[in-house]
């Protein structure tokens, strides 16, 4: 008889033996693969699950994920059953779907997976995202959430996600990113994010530049879909910050702020960090006045409890040695100045590694002033980008530059080159970032 880990990785084989775009190099991608009739169907088959239950869609170029989180606990620690849907993952593909933070059980998602064998070999062309995303939206039906957090995992429009009505609509800040599929400009990107806003449904907007504000204000007036701005709507000022926490205060008043505004404390950091609390927060409130009861304790409790990996992690503190997973030039960007705010003076080594897809000079425009030791390194997964090219492109830059392939190997090297007295920051993607941590766990390098 066979093991659940057996079981389990033939499973995961399974799923991966399908179309995945996600792993797909950028020249095949193309807008025409992209198509919600093979979801539908798909749903319609197993009953619409998407339908048994509340929701809360997310999508956006930078923070969806961070907004996800804070969205999920607050809505844990007001006494909901709530399902969490993301990607990618950091480790095991069952962080994917998570009900109050608890992955799926690996028994759980084999037989829900043997469940809907037939149904998933009855519809050509399903894709591996379409697959997790059917399974997660199943597992969140039978197990009764009261609401689940979804992640849109590329785009808005025609995301395999994009075919459930949430009470509430969130697009966070918008950048260039995914062109070959998006679009060429911020406007084109941003229609495309847009397109999860439904008839009527609210949508929260984060900050962003005028070009994309500008065309989610059209959609929501277009859809008859009540638009909440941050930084309009809700107003929101940075009081501190420390490297165990960030404070902020926010409310809807900008005159009153001081005095009603709420006082919030975040173990995130960097600023773009307020910037998604406060997104989080508007989006929060819209779903308490939805009909979801959520408490000012509620709020505060659940972001003080927030847990967000990845994301400006701080392994260890003396020297530093810092994970994050910027993976465009505005998330480097913000990075930088993050990394400026605690660590003025210490010089820096870089880990870093990147997709083939990302504008890797815009991204070195950021950091590579700031660094005096470039590890040029390489995820295992198929859209990373070689390290020798990486190599190659910060020649025009003054830090030394080594080849180091394997993740692990090169945060090794890093801590070996740069003794007591160099921070220490493994950025690029989310696939190196993740890397290093396991090889941090794993190699038991912090000890």
């Amino acid at each position: 008889m066979k093991s659940l880990q057996e079981k389990y990785q033939e499973t995961l084989d399974y799923i991966y033996s399908f179309v995945d775009f996600s792993r797909t190099h950028q020249d095949t991608l193309k807008p025409e693969n992209f198509d919600l009739s093979r979801m539908r169907t798909f749903m319609d088959r197993i009953e619409n699950p998407e339908k048994d239950f509340q929701s809360l869609h997310i999508a956006g170029s930078k923070g969806k994920g961070s907004v996800s989180a804070f969205c999920s606990h607050v809505l844990a620690e007001a006494g909901y059953r709530v399902g969490l849907y993301t990607s990618p993952h950091l480790k095991d593909y069952e962080e994917r779907i998570q009900i109050n933070h608890q992955p799926i059980f690996r028994s759980d998602l084999v037989e829900l997976m043997d469940e809907l064998k037939p149904v998933i070999e009855s519809i050509p062309r399903l894709t591996t995202f379409e697959i997790t995303t059917g399974l997660g939206y199943l597992y969140f039906s039978r197990q009764n959430v009261d609401i689940a957090v979804v992640e849109v995992g590329l785009g808005g429009r025609l995301d395999s996600t994009n075919i459930i009505t949430p009470l509430v609509s969130v697009i966070t800040a918008l950048y260039l990113d995914h062109t070959a599929i998006l679009g060429d400009t911020l406007p084109e990107i941003a229609r495309e994010k847009a397109g999860i806003i439904k008839p009527g449904v609210p949508v929260v907007l984060a900050p962003q530049q005028n070009g994309a504000k500008d065309v989610v204000r059209e959609v929501a007036e277009d859809h008859q879909a009540p638009l909440i701005e941050v930084g309009r709507d809700y107003v929101y000022s940075f009081i501190q910050a420390d490297l165990e926490r960030q404070t902020f205060l926010i409310g809807t008043n900008p005159n009153t702020l001081e005095e009603e505004g709420q006082r919030l404390e975040i173990p995130l950091l960097g600023k773009y960090q307020i910037d998604n609390a406060a997104t989080a927060y508007a989006a929060l409130r819209t779903l308490s006045e939805r009909g979801l009861p959520i408490s000012r304790k509620n709020i505060r409790d659940g972001f003080a409890n927030t847990v967000w990996p990845a994301r400006f992690e701080i392994a260890r503190r003396n020297p530093p040695v810092i994970f994050d997973a910027a993976h465009n030039p505005s998330a480097i960007a913000e990075l930088r100045k993050t990394v400026d705010h605690f660590f003025p003076e210490l010089p820096m080594t870089l880990v870093f590694g990147i997709s083939e897809d990302k504008e890797l000079k815009g991204m070195f425009d950021s950091v590579l002033p700031r660094t005096q030791t470039l590890i040029c390194t390489q995820a295992n997964h198929p859209r990373a980008m070689d390290p020798d090219l990486m190599a190659k492109e910060a020649a025009d830059y003054e830090c030394e530059t080594k080849v180091v392939p394997d993740v692990g190997d090169a945060l090794e090297q890093a801590l070996q080159d740069a003794g007591d007295d160099h921070l220490i920051l493994v950025t690029g993607s989310i696939f190196v970032a993740a890397s290093a941590r396991i090889a941090w766990k794993e190699r038991g390098l912090g000890t």
